[in-house]
């Protein structure tokens, strides 16, 4: 399924930003996790809808430690995440505070709920679009996970 059908869907479905974001890698790796899915709804709107930090760059960021963190006592985080993550936090400011004022969810829905409907799927998309690109960059496969 085209990946931008895929991720209308994930939002049809009731899913967020951060949600989407993390079950689209899920997917690519062949994998299910409800219980991942589920924690990401913490960082939806801005960290639990505070009008934060948008939840598509946090849960981008989780979608690289997703590949690339620690998860087991035996495991080493890989020493490119965090330059991976700086890169995307980057990319991200200028990408979209130049046009919506700011990174925070209330800047970029600038306090209009109709805006979620309008901006987030283009951010998601482009999210998306950059951490493959930088997962894939770093000598990462999107279909394999740690």
């Amino acid at each position: 399924m085209d990946e931008l059908l895929r991720m209308l869907k994930l939002a049809s479905q009731g899913f967020h930003c951060s949600q989407i974001l993390v079950s689209m890698g899920l997917e690519a790796q062949g994998k299910q996790n409800a219980d991942l899915v589920r924690c990401m709804e913490g960082l939806a709107g801005g960290v639990g809808f505070c009008g934060d930090i948008c939840g598509a760059l946090t849960g981008a960021a989780c979608l690289l430690a997703l590949y690339a963190g620690k998860g087991l006592p035996d495991e080493e985080e890989d020493p490119k995440l965090n330059l991976m993550i700086a890169e995307l936090t980057e990319w991200f400011s200028q990408e979209f505070a130049t046009c919506y004022g700011g990174i925070h969810c209330k800047e970029i829905l600038d306090e209009d709920p109709r805006n979620q409907t309008v901006r987030c799927p283009g951010i998601v998309t482009k999210t998306y679009e950059q951490v493959k690109f930088l997962l894939c960059a770093n000598g990462f496969e999107l279909s394999e996970g740690r």
